[in-house]
């Protein structure tokens, strides 16, 4: 059997709703929105279902004339669009999707491996992890940063908080490379929920991570790890330094390079800079509180 795909680029996301009604109205057996523009939703609003600034739409269709006559009435209601239609030969959707993911290595010893994958490293530190609603499969940068420094700088035996949790991935992997204790939260229920089911499918010990949202946090720690975005990254360093030990270390993440002088700015009083790093036009920085000394009048 056949399939006919019509590919709608240039569509901006707050008319892909109606695009994509649009579409079923036309006979579309499937829709799908893709990134255009690989522009990351990293910080979604509570109970949000975030969208690219630019989407790709995908409409599947099991009948030719079907698609032909979706291909005129778009090319006519949307000629600013580009509607490219394509045959797709018969396949198991499932499996050609699952060949898209594979194990990726982080530093020397961490592993993110898919479910279905065995991973090529046994008796390495591995993350089973399928890619989800929840952000954080570690193929962003800042995720691959953040992974990275942990695999080199391993929290063993110390306390940790992952703010901004997505998949839990960074809490998942701080545990495995042997914090004691790990506070993940999140402003998103679904990213919670994604957090429970992941810790739980590595085999991750209920007493040695909390799930929950920032309000829960009232702890000091050894380490905090916050991979969202550059503004509340700024105007969470107060809560930062109250929730972090003396000389507690500060891993930032989530910023576009153009935005590290500026987040060095802000961070000038309260931490010393002890690392930084770029990939891909993504940075991370890591600090270390300093301990605030007062004098006697």
């Amino acid at each position: 059997m056949m399939w006919y795909q019509l590919t709608i680029k240039g569509c901006a996301s707050n008319l892909a709703d109606a695009f994509s009604e649009h579409l079923q109205e036309l006979g579309a057996v499937s829709v799908t929105l893709l990134d255009e523009a690989d522009s990351p939703v990293l910080e979604p609003a509570p109970g949000a279902t975030p969208l690219w600034p630019d989407v790709i739409i995908q409409a599947l269709f099991d009948d030719e004339d079907i698609q032909q006559a979706a291909l005129h009435a778009l090319k006519t209601s949307h000629p600013h669009c580009e509607v490219i239609p394509t045959e797709l030969e018969d396949q198991d959707w499932e499996r050609a999707w699952m060949q898209d993911f594979h194990p990726m290595q982080f530093g020397e010893r961490v592993w993110v491996c898919p479910s279905w994958t065995p991973p090529p490293q046994p008796d390495a530190i591995n993350l089973m992890l399928d890619p989800g609603l929840a952000f954080g499969s570690g193929t962003h940068p800042t995720t691959a940063l953040c992974l990275e420094y942990l695999d080199k700088h391993p929290p063993l035996g110390k306390s940790v908080i992952d703010f901004g949790c997505g998949s839990g991935i960074l809490a998942i992997a701080a545990l495995k490379l042997g914090a004691s204790h790990v506070c993940a939260v999140d402003i998103d229920e679904q990213a919670l929920q994604a957090t429970k089911a992941n810790a739980k499918n590595n085999g991750i010990v209920a007493d040695t991570l909390s799930i929950g949202f920032p309000d829960s946090l009232t702890e000091k720690v050894d380490y905090l790890l916050a991979n969202i975005l550059a503004k509340p990254l700024v105007e969470l360093k107060s809560q930062f330094q109250k929730l972090l030990n003396d000389q507690g270390v500060l891993i930032l993440s989530g910023l576009l390079t153009e935005q590290i002088d500026w987040l060095l700015d802000e961070y000038t009083e309260g931490f010393t800079l002890v690392e930084k790093k770029v990939k891909d036009e993504w940075g991370l920085l890591v600090f270390q509180k300093t301990k605030t000394i007062t004098r006697k009048q």
